[in-house]
């Protein structure tokens, strides 16, 4: 059985917390885009492709 310090060590572990921080980042887009940020300050600020902010403000309206 694996310790918690040996499992955080996996490739499977760190694919799951990489696709947890960007899900959360792509959760954000709306509220940033909805407070006047633009589609690049978003981007910007999130570490984010243009085109993907881009297809969420889309997909919102």
């Amino acid at each position: 059985m694996f310790s918690l310090d040996e499992l955080k060590q996996t490739q499977y572990f760190q694919d799951v917390r990489e696709e947890a921080k960007l899900e959360n980042k792509l959760e954000t887009v709306p509220r940033l885009l909805a407070l006047g940020l633009t589609v690049e300050q978003v981007a910007e600020a999130l570490k984010l492709d243009i085109e993907q902010v881009r297809q969420i403000k889309n997909n919102n309206e």
